[in-house]
């Protein structure tokens, strides 16, 4: 049985760096067997459809097509539509009135163990403040994304799994396209 899902790349076409066109990037996805496939915005969006199966290859499969094809490693990060809408409505900030502007959510590849979220420091990035729920950081980053030390790297390596982050109007956006 087929679900919608959004791919999440990490890292491509930001700064003028990791450039890969959206046209190739959808092309991939269909070649690797997805269907209906669509992208948003240039930094690594992408909504498909596909069975259990083939999903739970894509990241690495599509990572390795990235790399064959454009040189670079991408990491990939898959949610189903209905777990995209879940992210969207779990958010704890938006209970305090946080505009979203200052809201980010960092996807992770792997739920993290409770060990790994000890490891956390809530006091790493002044005026930031963070929420872990499943496989989702929320992120309240009143200064910017930009000024933040919350960034994917202290994530990546304080949870031991892959992150990638996405300004709150995107993961609005996705959870439309996905019909989540």
């Amino acid at each position: 049985m087929s679900e919608t899902y959004a791919a999440l790349l990490r890292g491509i076409n930001v700064g003028g760096n990791n450039k890969l066109p959206m046209k190739d990037l959808a092309a991939m996805f269909t070649a690797a067997g997805c269907r209906d496939v669509s992208t948003y915005i240039q930094s690594g969006n992408v909504v498909f459809s596909a069975g259990a199966a083939l999903v739970a290859t894509l990241p690495a499969t599509m990572s390795e097509s990235i790399f064959a094809r454009f040189g670079f490693r991408v990491p990939v990060v898959v949610r189903s539509a209905r777990e995209l809408a879940g992210a969207l409505a779990a958010n704890p900030f938006l209970a305090s009135g946080v505009g979203p502007d200052a809201l980010h959510v960092a996807f992770l590849a792997d739920l993290p163990s409770a060990a790994q979220l000890v490891s956390l420091d809530p006091q790493r990035s002044p005026g930031d403040a963070f929420a872990v729920l499943g496989r989702e950081v929320y992120l309240h980053l009143p200064n910017g994304v930009a000024r933040s030390k919350l960034t994917n790297a202290w994530l990546d390596a304080r949870l031991l799994t892959t992150s990638t982050v996405r300004n709150w109007r995107t993961v609005q956006k996705l959870v439309e396209m996905t019909g989540g």
